[in-house]
């Protein structure tokens, strides 16, 4: 069975620039693109208790909404993609469970994030947190372009891709300590799709005697050294399984996530990992990727592993 690159959607800004980012990736991937919404009415989180008067629409205009919706984007991001395969798909039942169930068989899950501002940067929906805490699938989040940020239109080629290829650094969030192969590997491979450079960050911390007295300026080098090493050793299979892309590293004291909020202003993706955690309660998507939901200007790529 063919995977898809599906994405979910819901009527907002944010799910439109989903969908178009989802169809140029399937393109870059020559795979279909599967447009779904689930079209169960959920009530607000500000809506007062059921019994209280709020209206539910009729399951008839829940359903044309839905149809509606399907075909209008679908006609949006077909337009300059002739040979893009587009499959649409309503699914009647609330949006989190329909989203995990449409996952299971896509090579990724795309869903809209909201954006309160360039300041405040990602507002992540309830919906997009819940669907990325259980999906085992890789999910791209994507916000809405600002005012004057709107992405060019696809123009149409001999191979049917876009002639305005993004060639933006592809961001990987690395983690010496846990590196994962499904996740190098993602970010390597978006990288050679995109003909980009691979930029990997990695955070490390100084001994914690560091600090206690005097500085051991020595001591420091010898560290960023090995970290060097080390990411050299971690990275030499993937740059020999991919020899065309370039790849840079930069290896920082502290933690991770600024330093990847601050490549993702000129990056066209960033990748980072989640490791799977098996708990009764509560959504585990670690504080990197946290950071970066809330305040990344480029789609995060979130890549699920034991």
């Amino acid at each position: 069975m063919t995977r898809t690159i599906t994405v979910g959607l819901d009527g907002s800004p944010t799910s439109v620039a989903a969908a178009d980012w989802a169809a140029r990736e399937a393109q870059l991937r020559d795979l279909p693109l599967r447009l779904v919404t689930a079209w169960e009415w959920q009530p607000p989180a500000y809506a007062p208790p059921t019994g209280l008067g709020v209206p539910v629409p009729p399951s008839d205009l829940q359903h044309a909404w839905a149809r509606r919706l399907l075909d209008e984007t679908r006609t949006r991001v077909a337009e300059g993609r002739p040979g893009l395969r587009i499959d649409t798909d309503e699914i009647s039942g609330l949006p989190v469970p329909a989203l995990l169930k449409a996952a299971e068989d896509a090579e990724l899950l795309v869903l809209g994030s909201r954006g309160l501002s360039k300041t405040a940067g990602f507002l992540l929906g309830s919906v997009s947190l819940s669907v990325l805490a259980s999906c085992r699938r890789p999910v791209v989040l994507v916000r809405a372009a600002g005012h004057g940020e709107e992405e060019a239109r696809p123009e149409p080629s001999a191979r049917g891709l876009s002639a305005a290829t993004d060639h933006r650094d592809v961001v990987l969030g690395l983690d010496l300590h846990k590196p994962d192969d499904a996740v190098i590997d993602f970010a390597f491979d978006a990288a050679s799709r995109r003909a980009a450079r691979l930029r990997i960050v990695h955070g490390w911390a100084l001994p914690p005697y560091y600090y206690s007295g005097e500085l051991m300026p020595d001591l420091n080098d010898r560290t960023a050294t090995q970290v060097r090493r080390e990411l050299a050793d971690v990275l030499r299979p993937w740059q020999e399984k991919y020899p065309a892309v370039e790849v840079s590293t930069q290896a920082t004291v502290g933690g991770a996530g600024r330093h990847l909020i601050d490549a993702s202003h000129d990056a066209a993706l960033v990748v980072v990992g989640r490791q799977i955690r098996r708990a009764a309660v509560g959504a585990h998507i670690g504080p990197v990727t946290q950071a970066l939901l809330h305040h990344a200007a480029a789609p995060v790529a979130v890549i699920s592993h034991d």
